[in-house]
């Protein structure tokens, strides 16, 4: 048994927070390899001075997020999955977006991932056994349905029915890699008919612009205000396909509002224009029930997007999209001709882990746990700078006050540790002279003591700058 250095600051209060992170951070740097049986929770509470509860909440929140386990009998180890973080230096490379922040840096705010270390692989495991030992060679092994596994379509239809109020059936769902799959290949099928003008918001994720200009579509900007999407705007663009956020607006959090609903409805039924719902963050919701989705409202002119990105992880680059008739049709076409659709033991994984009830546990766990991170960060913002975007989804969008810089904010704030993204890339070069400066703070991927951590310092950098 390890004896374990964990220095505690009393007055900042969150102890187990604090013990989590100091145990997370030993496991991270190699002083706590795997296997490593750790103390009893009773006798580290007595080294520690404090409650046995507190201790308890720290072992199980690591339990959750995979770096411990605990078992009658054999006490509480260092999970054998737990592997020292590699150095910097060594790692491969990766999508630019997604670039690991310098060593300097303590706290990552930059928005873009979930918690890749609250994966459920013990949930995962389960369904990949089961569909290996159940499903038929053919099934599982032949070359897969274009439009996706039928067991997969099936518990996805019936989902998107409950959690998303859609209107969909199995016929009707084609299996994706991922959104940015999907949006390309509606787009690049829209294109090939002549539609050229794909009206995107303005802000939007910058990320995107890229990958929907190598399609051929001409990019009409249209802008956001505190009701979601102008479509007074977007009527005057002339495009017969948008692609829109309306459960929370990338990156300024606004959901669309009844009215505007409503009037993008009205605006596709009369032009026969197809609505793109990216419907990426829309189950990570706080402070009342999710807002249906538009397709449920107009499912002749909505493809409702998904994906697991956020709910899951990225790098299992599973989505679908569910589409009127005549597109989902042309959607396994499409797929059938370029690259005979997507991996299929996963798709029987996912779809056995939504059958079981595993995916819907998964995502109350990690609900509770992603509100306590946005209240610790935006109750330390709070005081200093307006923070929208707070109902849902992984991110805050953070408008900065009078005096304030963006790209000196920025730069202040990782020279204090913390890594953080501007907003002025999310808008067009027309309208971001006329947007505040902002900052855009994702919280997936940092825990609720840390959070606190990074918005005193940030608060800090803020306060500063607005001095001047």
């Amino acid at each position: 048994m390890t004896d374990l250095h964990l220095p505690l600051d009393r007055a900042s209060g969150r102890l187990a927070a604090q013990i989590a992170a100091g145990l997370r951070d030993g496991v991270r740097g190699g002083r706590l390899p795997a296997a490593t049986r750790l103390p009893s929770s009773r006798d580290l509470a007595r080294d520690l001075g404090v409650s046995r509860g507190v201790v308890v909440t720290a072992y199980e929140q690591l339990v959750a997020e995979g770096f411990l386990t605990a078992r009658r009998g054999d006490g509480t180890r260092v999970a054998p999955l737990a592997r020292p973080d590699a150095p910097a230096a060594r790692r491969p490379a990766v999508w630019p977006c997604e670039q690991p922040a310098p060593p300097e840096i303590r706290y990552d705010l930059r928005p873009g991932q979930p918690d890749l270390a609250a994966f459920p692989r013990e949930g995962w495991l389960a369904a990949l056994r089961a569909a290996l030992r159940d499903t038929s060679h053919e099934d599982l092994l032949a070359y897969p349905d274009p439009g996706g596994v039928p067991a997969l379509r099936a518990e996805l239809a019936g989902y998107l029915g409950r959690v998303r109020a859609a209107a969909t059936a199995p016929d009707l769902v084609t299996i994706v890699n991922g959104v940015a799959h999907a949006i390309s290949s509606v787009v690049a099928l829209a294109v090939a008919d002549g539609h050229r003008v794909l009206a995107v918001e303005d802000p939007t994720s910058d990320r995107q612009l890229p990958m929907l200009e190598a399609t051929g579509a001409r990019l009409a900007r249209v802008p956001v205000d505190g009701e979601g999407l102008d479509v007074a705007a977007l009527a005057r663009t002339g495009a017969r396909l948008v692609l829109v956020t309306p459960a929370h607006q990338y990156p300024t959090g606004v959901v669309l509002s009844p009215a505007r609903r409503a009037a993008l409805v009205a605006w596709a039924r009369d032009t026969g224009g197809l609505i793109l719902e990216d419907d990426y963050d829309a189950e990570f919701r706080y402070d009342r029930d999710p807002v249906g989705c538009l397709q449920g409202v107009a499912p002749g002119h909505v493809a409702l997007l998904g994906s697991v990105s956020k709910a899951l992880a990225p790098a299992l680059r599973l989505g679908w999209v569910a589409a009127p008739a005549p597109l989902a049709a042309r959607l396994r076409e499409h797929r059938a001709r370029t690259d005979l659709g997507a991996p299929a033991i996963e798709q029987h994984a996912l779809a056995r882990l939504l059958a079981s009830g595993g995916h819907d546990r998964h995502l109350r766990t990690m609900r509770r746990r992603y509100r306590r991170r946005r209240d610790a960060l935006a109750a330390g913002l709070a005081p200093h700078a307006r923070v929208r975007g707070v109902a849902a989804g992984l991110h805050l969008y953070v408008e900065l006050p009078a005096g304030c810089d963006e790209d000196d904010t920025v730069a202040a704030a990782a020279r204090a540790g913390v890594a953080v993204a501007g907003g002025r890339s999310a808008w067009s070069p027309e309208r971001a002279g006329q947007a505040p400066p902002a900052l855009v703070l994702g919280y997936g991927r940092i825990g609720e003591g840390r959070a606190a951590a990074a918005a005193a310092l940030l608060a800090g950098v803020i306060t500063h700058g607005a001095r001047g």
